[in-house]
């Protein structure tokens, strides 16, 4: 086992001095006195919609301000201590979850947002994705062949490609299962450059490698004159008439509380891009008009479920790039819309994460937590939104306006679960897995194939004892041509407002059935470069 702790990371963090980069930076936390500022356009969120539309925006020599709710937190000070990552990088301290607690939401909260601290998978947006949008919401202009220039300019500008190291040997896991299954299995191509292959990506990488917008279309912009107010959290809309004139923007302190200062941001158009649950809650606190009530609806999660399998040799989890096999070979088994497929990956494990979900009390706790350098963890991503029994849940306010997810799970998703347990079950008993179980409360480790096939049969598939958790938020304000379903027009822009753009993954009409970075990337430089046009004009 290596020890990391003391391993001498050297590398420039640009964000060390931004003064000295000429960089216009404001800390909401110093804000104290009430102030106006303006420009063309204000983004609301810095992740992979945020980013990317900055970049582009400001390129184009337009004057754009971004608003970051999140304190700025970069690779100087990212040193891969879990409990500090997870205190400072992710919405609600890591504890974000759904309604009635039967799902675990990791969504990051961070300059650059979850970009910052995801794990780096990178896939083009099925075509049976993309066909269903057009079909069922008459979503325009977004089919592979028209998106897939768009797919190719963020792959060239974020190094998208295949990973070429070995796999570590917990993704070894996935492939040597699905070879001896006769299953579809590739490799995950990922948006580093010069990565360490180090495995704390979830804890933001301390060498810069990954391609998040932190590090690379932030700087752009902001070399291209925009201003960034981390810090600071968008709370309302400006609303004159049927126009959105800019933004009231609340500066926050460490403890996130407001400081009391009030800042308003004017500009000719506003883009929401703070993802499925900050941008329908930023359009319900600003009571924006939405005749039909969809805002915040069909709000998908790719429901994911684990298993955990325990190898003679040691696997060592915590070590290597996070994810660099899948099988696709469940994702369209059944159809579109047929029984919930789901996407085959690993799923990095260090020792807090491994606690939280493999679980256990006292003396069983601690064994559990000794197996952990042994241990490979498997991961299957439900694809949701595609049957009528699949409707995803809803975003609601909280008292505080903050907001809170109710995700009904139902007996769709438990089936599509159990299916899930039984193909990884199988995977990684074909893998050399000595005892293998499900993420599931009542469910213990089995030792054969056939012992695993029975125990399933067995258990209880009902919320809350059956682990389910997703860190893809999809969803909430939907794009499309078809209005009784549809908030959002195709190239971003809301039906019932001038001057609001929705760019960011809160526009997919359904679940992906992929990892959703590199969708939001695509969307988001077309739908921006159609608003720089337009703008500019």
């Amino acid at each position: 086992m290596q020890d990391l702790s003391s391993l001498p990371i050297k590398v420039s963090d640009p964000w060390k001095d931004p003064a000295a980069n000429g960089w216009d930076v404001i800390d909401g936390r110093t804000i104290h006195d009430n102030r106006t500022l303006e420009a063309d356009v204000v983004i609301i969120g810095s992740g992979a919609g945020g980013g990317v539309s900055a970049e582009i925006l400001s390129q184009q020599g337009l004057k754009v301000i971004i608003v970051e709710a999140a304190r700025l937190k970069t690779s100087d000070q990212f040193n891969m201590d879990e409990g500090e990552a997870y205190r400072d990088l992710y919405q609600e301290g890591a504890m974000r979850a759904t309604k009635d607690a039967g799902m675990t939401i990791l969504q990051g909260r961070a300059v650059g947002g979850t970009t910052v601290v995801n794990w780096t998978s990178s896939f083009r947006t099925p075509h049976e994705t993309l066909n269903f949008w057009r079909d069922r919401y008459g979503v325009d202009g977004l089919d592979r062949a028209s998106l897939d220039p768009w797919f190719a300019k963020m792959e060239q500008r974020l190094n998208i490609e295949k990973w070429i190291m070995p796999p570590n040997a917990n993704n070894d896991v996935l492939k040597r299962g699905c070879d001896a299954k006769g299953w579809h299995v590739d490799v995950i191509p990922r948006n580093v450059s010069g990565c360490w292959n180090i495995g704390y990506c979830g804890m933001g990488c301390p060498t810069n490698a990954k391609m998040s917008m932190l590090v690379t279309t932030l700087p752009e912009a902001l070399n291209q004159g925009a201003t960034l107010i981390h810090s600071a959290q968008a709370h309302q809309l400006v609303i004159e008439g049927d126009t959105v004139t800019g933004v009231i923007v609340h500066p926050l302190q460490n403890d996130k509380q407001p400081t009391g200062a009030t800042v308003t941001l004017k500009a000719r158009a506003v883009v929401t891009a703070g993802g499925s649950m900050q941008s329908p809650a930023l359009l319900l606190r600003s009571e924006a008009p939405d005749p039909k009530g969809l805002v915040g609806t069909r709000t998908f999660l790719h429901p994911t479920n684990f298993a955990y399998g325990i190898y003679d040799k040691e696997i060592a989890p915590y070590y290597g790039a996070p994810q660099s096999m899948y099988s696709d070979e469940f994702v369209f088994k059944h159809g579109v819309d047929g029984p919930a497929g789901y996407k085959l990956e690993m799923m990095p494990m260090h020792p807090g994460l491994n606690t939280a979900l493999v679980g256990g009390y006292g003396i069983d706790a601690r064994q559990q937590a000794e197996q952990l350098p042994n241990l490979a963890a498997s991961i299957a991503l439900l694809r949701d939104g595609f049957h009528e029994d699949s409707q995803g849940g809803r975003v609601e306010l909280r008292d505080n306006g903050e907001p809170l997810l109710d995700y009904p799970v139902n007996d769709y998703l438990l089936d599509g679960t159990r299916r899930a347990h039984l193909t990884m079950l199988e995977m990684q008993f074909a893998a050399g897995a000595k005892q293998v179980r499900p993420g599931h409360h009542d469910a213990p480790y089995y030792k054969s194939w056939k012992e695993a096939k029975a125990g399933i049969a067995s258990l209880d598939y009902a919320p809350t004892i059956t682990g389910l958790g997703s860190a893809h938020v999809m969803g909430g304000l939907t794009m499309g041509q078809d209005d009784s379903h549809c908030t959002v027009n195709s190239d971003g822009s809301y039906k019932y407002l001038n001057g609001l753009y929705v760019i960011d993954g809160s526009v997919f009409p359904t679940s992906l059935g992929v990892n959703p970075q590199l969708t939001i990337y695509g969307i988001s430089a077309r739908n921006a470069t159609r608003l720089a046009e337009a703008l500019s004009v």
